[in-house]
């Protein structure tokens, strides 16, 4: 698969070089678009350790990264294509900044995929970030592709609890502003945050979502990711 605008993740930044960065892509993402129904959605995670410092009682992250994507087939959601990598961070572990760290090994991953998904489900936020433009943001403009943040923790906003059905949910609000949505996937299971990542509006993208979540709290594919990132990591290796 070819990478649209690899330019908009360099791996290598300083910290307020990545801040400036992040302010300018936010405003070139797209909160709208994916009328036609798509074909193949692709999940994607990037999983590692927190070891222990050497000089400290506290824990930073691992310089080793693990990164998955995995393509199913709507809506069957049968795995179409599945690829992993192992890869060195160049990017320190900054919270808010996090699509600069985990990108560059999604990319490795996106490169080798044979197919090309019609929409991707990111495991984090889209525009639902301070700066709005989360992983789910910062991956599409990278692709070009649509692309839906589903995280399992809020980030920032306020909303009210949603009904305790399956499909129930509440605005995610910052401000003045609607910045996702609070979805139950589950009947009386935690809820999820869901935001527009890039080139799609939030309804498709709660719908997507749903479509994607038939029997379990997280979605399909976001399920498969995380299977495939833990089994890269309980090998050590890169797989394909």
């Amino acid at each position: 698969m070819n990478i649209a605008r690899p330019d908009l993740a360099p791996s290598r930044l300083e910290y307020h070089a990545a801040v400036t960065l992040q302010q300018r892509l936010r405003g070139l993402v797209v909160a709208d678009g994916m009328i036609r129904p798509p074909r193949l959605i692709a999940g994607v995670d990037v999983s590692y350790d927190f070891v222990p410092t050497r000089f400290s009682k506290g824990k930073k992250a691992s310089e080793f990264l693990y990164a998955a994507v995995v393509v199913l087939e709507l809506p069957s959601l049968r795995v179409v294509e599945l690829v992993g990598v192992a890869s060195r961070a160049e990017f320190p572990y900054v919270p808010g900044l996090l699509s600069f760290r985990e990108i560059p090994p999604l990319l490795e991953a996106f490169r080798k995929l044979r197919v090309t998904p019609d929409v991707v489900l990111a495991d984090g936020q889209g525009i639902a970030h301070p700066r709005r433009c989360g992983l789910a943001s910062h991956l599409g403009l990278v692709l070009d592709l649509p692309t839906i943040g589903c995280a399992k923790s809020r980030l920032i906003g306020e909303y009210h609890e949603p009904g305790q059905r399956r499909g129930s949910a509440s605005n995610l609000r910052d401000g003045g502003d609607t910045i996702g949505r609070v979805v139950r996937t589950r009947d009386g299971v935690a809820p999820i945050f869901v935001s527009v990542g890039h080139k799609i509006s939030l309804d498709v993208a709660v719908a997507l979502v749903l479509e994607c979540a038939p029997r379990f709290r997280l979605p399909e594919t976001t399920r498969q990711a995380h299977i495939l990132v833990n089994q890269l990591r309980s090998k050590g290796e890169s797989c394909a």
